[in-house]
């Protein structure tokens, strides 16, 4: 697999997961990888926090905040959490531009987060315009991670070439399994292209998990000298 046109960063949540969370960077920048994500928070302590997150991320030059939706909880009418999660949701998205940066809106996939609203890219998008037609800023877009919407068995071509537009950042892992890729069967390169094609440019995260071998031994599909493409 070339992959030889897309830039690629790791997210360390799921990669590199057997070392301690302040080794992953180095560890991340020992296999090859020059571009590194920040995690984010979540309701009470999202509202606290979001400012503070908005300055580290800042401080470490990060221009994408990934900000959960959340899961559905019994006994409270969905439209009372989605009310709150959307004024949440344009606090995260006005502490993003008061830094420059861009906030994401991701769909799941509803057999692993049954609980979770979003697992869809139609509806991950809904959440989008919603965010910007609050703020008035655009600065919302939808993280298409593309092992998340084949297992809600979208169409990833058709939503490659219907979302692009409002697409801020992309994730991979393959499928089944979330492995890396060439452990499933989704023609990974050939949905980059179609993405590149369609105008992204930015970065593809991998969010894969390495299996049973260390982290650092999981990127044998990638040769060294593309891990670390500097922005066009």
């Amino acid at each position: 697999m070339a992959f030889s046109d897309a830039r690629f960063d790791v997210n360390l949540s799921i990669l590199f997961t057997e070392l301690p969370l302040l080794e992953r960077p180095a560890a991340a920048a020992a296999a090859g990888f020059t571009a590194l994500s920040v995690p984010g928070e979540e309701s009470e302590r999202f509202r606290a926090n979001v400012e503070v997150a908005a300055d580290f991320a800042q401080s470490l030059g990060c221009t994408a905040l990934n900000a959960l939706y959340g899961n559905r909880l019994d006994g409270i009418d969905p439209a009372v959490q989605d009310a709150l999660a959307l004024e949440n949701l344009t606090l995260a998205a006005r502490a993003a531009h008061r830094i420059g940066a861009t906030l994401l809106i991701e769909a799941l996939n509803a057999p692993e987060s049954p609980r979770c609203p979003i697992v869809s890219a139609p509806k991950a998008v809904e959440v989008v315009q919603a965010v910007n037609a609050a703020t008035g800023l655009d600065n919302a877009r939808f993280l298409m991670d593309l092992y998340h919407l084949a297992r809600n068995g979208e169409d990833l071509e058709a939503v490659i070439d219907r979302y692009t537009p409002l697409t801020g950042h992309v994730q991979i892992a393959d499928s089944p399994g979330r492995g890396a890729p060439g452990t499933g069967t989704l023609p990974l390169e050939g949905l980059l292209d179609r993405l590149r094609t369609n105008g992204y440019a930015g970065w593809i995260g991998l969010e894969y998990q390495p299996g049973d071998a260390p982290s650092a031994d999981a990127f044998a599909w990638l040769p060294r000298p593309q891990r670390a493409t500097t922005a066009p």
